[in-house]
């Protein structure tokens, strides 16, 4: 177990804030995060991180950050051909998506290349591409902080919704996660290559029958050439939700803009592409202050260099009212501001 106190978070925000937090502390076992949770007042303020890559810090913790750094990836094959695989939460999520790939098993190729921890997939349910993680997800291993219990939760008691589980809101600060299992395929589907422009890619490549390695580089160039790295430019990858609307909005929005680009949800709802809206507004490669919105997507907001978490919280506010100003919808923060 690793602790520091006056610990500097820069290296635990891909935004680039060099916050500070009173106390860290780091598990590397399920017996020390039972440790952890002896440690832990009732009153203290807490926050749970993985690599931050979808935290904004707008000042010092005055509390304890606690991290996991549980390693370890096992699979096992099921009887009808799946395979379990399960993943230490301190994994770094995009390795696990290699391991998958390198083995020939289905399921997690549209994921690839998405920053984070195998924790933060459970309590965000991460996706990309036409692909959620709560599709793979068939249980989450925690610890309860109240008791120090080992609790195993099924993918349906999670709750999961877009960007979303009860471990961003009844369960908030109350579990430290240690493991997920996910299900993947050996058996052969279609491959979801219809999403966003997979299938031009795949297409100005010549591939017309991707295998899984050639669906994953071509998800991993798609996104580098749209998202900034975080190394060189700080950023959280997406900082909006995509809104998800009632039809009669969405028909009234598309009589006023025929090429609006939309995603159908059921018969009464539809998804409206954030970046679309903020583009629309003006925002796509503008600059306020140390704040800004990449030049090659909309979606996502820069650290353009010395930028302190409440400029971008700024920034954040004034395209949510500009899309608001313009199309009626209110767009939300996917990035979580502490």
């Amino acid at each position: 177990m690793r602790i520091e106190k006056n610990y500097s978070l820069l290296k635990h925000n891909t935004f680039g804030i060099d916050a500070k937090c009173h106390r860290f502390v780091e598990y590397e076992t399920v017996e020390e995060a039972q440790r952890v949770t002896e440690m832990l007042a009732a009153d203290e303020p807490l926050l749970i991180v993985g690599e931050g890559s979808n935290l904004l810090l707008t000042g010092d913790f005055q509390g304890t950050v606690v991290h996991s750094a549980i390693k370890g990836i096992e699979s096992a094959l099921t009887a009808n051909g799946d395979i379990l695989l399960k993943a230490g939460s301190g994994e770094t999520w995009d390795d696990v998506v290699a391991c998958c790939v390198e083995n020939g098993w289905q399921g997690a190729e549209n994921l690839s290349l998405i920053p984070g921890e195998v924790g933060a997939s459970a309590v965000q349910n991460i996706g990309a591409y036409g692909a959620e993680v709560k599709d793979l997800i068939t249980e989450v291993e925690a610890v309860e902080i109240a008791t120090g219990r080992i609790s195993t939760f099924s993918r349906e008691s999670c709750a999961y919704g877009y960007r979303d589980s009860k471990f961003k809101h009844e369960w908030k600060n109350h579990y430290l996660i240690t493991h997920v299992t996910y299900r993947l395929r050996t058996v052969g589907a279609p491959l979801n290559v219809a999403y966003g422009n997979i299938q031009a890619e795949l297409d100005k490549r010549g591939i017309a029958e991707p295998t899984l390695k050639q669906l994953r580089e071509v998800i991993i160039a798609i996104r580098r050439e749209k998202l900034p790295d975080p190394k060189v430019e700080g950023n959280a990858g997406s900082f909006f939700m995509n809104p998800v609307v009632d039809r009669e909005v969405f028909e009234s929005l598309q009589h006023q803009y025929p090429d609006m680009p939309h995603y159908n949800i059921d018969e009464a709802h539809e998804k409206v592409p954030a970046g679309w809206l903020i583009d629309q507004c003006g925002w796509k490669g503008r600059t306020v202050g140390r704040a800004g919105v990449h030049a090659k997507q909309a979606l996502v907001l820069v650290n353009r260099g010395g930028a302190t978490g409440e400029e971008i919280v700024q920034l954040c506010n004034a395209i949510c009212q500009d899309v608001k100003s313009k199309f009626g919808i209110l767009i939300s923060p996917e990035v979580n501001i502490i």
